[in-house]
């Protein structure tokens, strides 16, 4: 298939029915808060089965369970928001369909947002692409059950919770274009008051179902992925049984796409810079800009105080006793 039917495919917003009427009288029973990370869309998130979420993405989420029904090929591409996932977007993309693009000078990534090429479950579950990619922030246990039950193969990014937090509180202070108190932000992501939180729960899902089933979820950090491109990119591709020949690996092609999917190459590229609004997000509409701020590790440091970070980290410590899982 040429790049041009791909696009064409993976922009079609064949999205899953939603009845908010029936839903909505659901959501309606349902503990509430002030979203004090609230898009312009929904000013209260939601409780339900343990999770905080905002009112459209509940919506869809009761609509998944009712109609998506995915293939066992699918690969899901889940992540906590702001833990990231358009660089993990962006190395799926350039790694799976390697030998379809491989002239890096005019490769789709280039001239299009990796969001373009992996649609949100929450958005679309569109069936006309090739391609075997979706994404999602939904949690584990909260997923719609063949996903489970296909044994479709998950892919699973987390981040350091402090740098997370940042980098959430700045995305949505741009979105809604005003300040938002970080202390206010930071008293509700602790108490775990937040959009598919709380985190640690978010976090322990996958973690423990990859320890049951590692050979469908591959579990990463943020902080690996940075300090070993190389390796994880490799690990990646394996997982989704495309592996890395010895012969790619001689004429470097994992370093190619390291270097395509950086934050210094995506963030520079005009598509990314400008304030389009990306269709692929929904009725959000978030323009392309806002997915790139510095893609650092503790930067949280020149934000949150000493104190408030020993803090996180403590309930860190306490809510992942006796999991195996650290951020240390």
């Amino acid at each position: 298939m040429v790049f041009e039917a791909i696009l064409s495919a993976s922009m079609n917003t064949n999205e899953s029915p939603i009845n908010p009427t029936k839903y909505r009288e659901i959501i309606s029973t349902l503990p509430r808060q002030p979203n004090v990370f609230a898009s312009p869309l929904d000013q209260y998130i939601h409780k339900y089965q343990g999770f905080w979420f905002r009112t459209t993405t509940l919506e869809s989420i009761m609509s998944l369970h009712e109609h998506f029904t995915p293939q066992p090929t699918d690969i899901f591409i889940c992540t906590h928001p702001k833990s990231g996932t358009t660089w993990l977007k962006a190395l799926c993309f350039a790694t799976f369909t390697r030998t379809r693009f491989n002239d890096f000078s005019s490769h789709p990534l280039l001239t299009k947002s990796p969001h373009d090429f992996i649609p949100w479950i929450e958005v679309s579950v569109n069936r006309e692409s090739e391609l075997p990619f979706f994404a999602t922030h939904i949690p584990y246990t909260l997923l719609p059950k063949y996903i489970v039950e296909f044994n479709c193969k998950i892919i699973y990014l987390s981040r350091d919770p402090k740098d997370l937090l940042i980098s959430y509180w700045q995305f949505i202070c741009k979105l809604r274009k005003e300040a938002i108190p970080l202390e206010t932000a930071y008293q509700y992501f602790c108490k775990g008051i937040n959009s598919c939180g709380p985190w640690w729960d978010h976090i322990l899902g996958y973690w423990k179902a990859s320890l049951e089933f590692p050979e469908k979820i591959l579990f990463m950090k943020y902080e690996d992925l940075m300090n070993d491109h190389f390796s994880c990119v490799k690990r990646i591709a394996e997982f989704m049984s495309c592996p890395f020949s010895a012969e790619e690996e001689r004429q470097g092609l994992v370093q190619k796409i390291v270097n395509l999917c950086s934050f210094e190459t995506l963030s520079n590229l005009e598509v990314n810079k400008n304030n389009l609004e990306n269709s692929a997000t929904g009725a959000l509409k978030i323009g392309n800009n806002a997915f790139f701020r510095k893609g650092k590790v503790s930067d949280w440091k020149n934000y949150l105080t000493a104190e408030m970070g020993a803090h996180l980290d403590q309930i860190t410590e306490q809510k992942f006793n006796g999991s195996g899982l650290s951020f240390q």
